[in-house]
């Protein structure tokens, strides 16, 4: 190789590194190193992410027994409408 030419790329190769390294990806690869990396079970505000999934599960179970409720008032609304007996 021409010297000229790997004198350019060598430095755009470390000017590339600072950049990358001194962002966010440094920072979490500096808090990996370091112990500090969060547990994907975890939030960063320290909240399990369980917490707020069973959260989810408490109000679509709500939400399942009002579905089921409306159901039943508007079947029941239908058989009152008929006129003559059911089949």
């Amino acid at each position: 190789m021409d010297t000229p030419f790997v004198v350019p790329v060598v430095f755009f190769i470390a000017m590339a590194s600072v950049f990358i390294l001194r962002g966010p990806l440094g920072k979490a690869l500096a808090d990996r190193v370091a112990g500090r990396h969060i547990h994907p079970a975890e939030r960063p505000d320290g909240e399990p992410v369980t917490a707020e999934l069973e959260e989810m599960r408490l109000r679509l179970t709500e939400l399942e027994n009002r579905v089921d409720f409306a159901e039943r008032l508007l079947a029941k609304g239908r058989d009152g409408d008929r006129v003559g007996p059911a089949r």
